[in-house]
């Protein structure tokens, strides 16, 4: 059978710390995850990120691991094809929960044959694998990981949404099976891009009695052309009549917080930036909210919209938008 080389799949060096392989899952699973990834084969890619992660997250099989593929390296059987258990695996080596804790959200409805072959069902078949008259010990449930998407308008008034998932988990026969479900998650009142929302014992189950890892949805917010977010603070354009960007006015803007009344000065260029202190995503302290300028101009389309385009045009005899380009 095929060797896996695990560290490859993560992206990680052999001597990478147990931070450093939970980092490099989570930047996968996010890229490959079927719920969300574009690419054409994230559902067989989730899966291997998915056992290899439950293999170097776990410090037992981590160790096991390495060892036997020294013993490959050393007999030439990585990456021909032909690597086989060393002899006296089943009988030497134990673990202590189930081979399949440890995986992420979504990817594949079975692990390996190599995953099989070193720590599933044919090392629970061997006596050595972990179960003491007939059960398990106990061991608490892997943390899964997933992404939900929410409007800048739940960031300001938080909510409850219906989050629908796809996760792999072990069935009664031992291999994985893809499973559906719908959590209703609450969003709280300030929650930012980038931010985790934990969700206690939602992830995978516990084996032996011990608790359900937990769930960690990472927030992003949908595009939209009205506003967008970077941290804390808010950027929305603020279309200007030309004369109010000359003269200055009051204007009603509405924002993701509602609408408020804002005072825009005279002389205002496109481009400029409103600060509206403090309304930007609430926290203990909140963001701020930029108004970008920009200018809406009226349409010509009457003749006395024309006339007042003419007359605007004899007042200015001189003005050129264009002087600043040069020759």
């Amino acid at each position: 059978m095929e060797f896996k080389d695990y560290y490859q799949t993560l992206g990680v060096a052999k001597a990478a710390s147990q931070d450093e392989i939970k980092k490099a899952f989570r930047k996968l699973a996010r890229k490959y995850h079927p719920d969300v990834s574009k690419e054409a084969d994230a559902s067989a890619r989730m899966a291997e990120v998915n056992e290899a992660n439950a293999v170097l997250s776990d410090p037992e099989k981590r160790s096991a691991y390495d060892e036997v593929s020294a013993q490959a390296a050393a007999q030439g059987t990585r990456g021909n094809g032909n690597f086989r258990p060393p002899p006296g695996w089943a009988d030497g080596h134990g673990f202590s929960g189930s081979p399949f804790q440890g995986g992420g959200m979504g990817g594949g409805a079975q692990y390996s044959d190599f995953f099989e072959e070193l720590f599933g069902r044919g090392r629970q078949n061997g006596g050595a694998s972990g179960f003491q008259g007939g059960a398990p010990r106990a061991q608490r449930g892997a943390d899964q990981h997933a992404k939900i998407e929410l409007d800048l308008h739940d960031a300001y008034h938080g909510g409850t949404r219906t989050l629908g998932l796809r996760a792999a988990r072990p069935g009664a026969d031992g291999r994985m099976v893809e499973e559906e479900r719908n959590l209703e998650v609450k969003i709280p009142k300030g929650v930012r891009a980038g931010q985790l929302i934990r969700l206690a014992a939602q992830g995978a189950p516990g084996m032996g009695g011990a608790a359900a890892g937990d769930l960690f949805l990472e927030v992003s917010f949908r595009p939209e052309a009205r506003w967008r977010s970077d941290g804390r603070d808010v950027y929305q354009p603020l279309p200007l009549a030309p004369w109010e960007a000359a003269l200055g006015a009051s204007v009603e803007v509405t924002t993701p917080a509602g609408a408020i009344e804002v005072t825009v000065p005279a002389h205002s260029r496109p481009g400029r930036k409103l600060r509206l202190k403090g309304r930007g995503i609430p926290s203990a302290t909140a963001g701020d909210l930029y108004l970008e300028i920009t200018l809406a101009l009226p349409p010509a389309d009457s003749d006395a919209a024309r006339t007042a385009w003419t007359a605007l045009a004899s007042a200015f005899p001189h003005f050129n938008p264009r002087e600043t380009q040069g020759a």
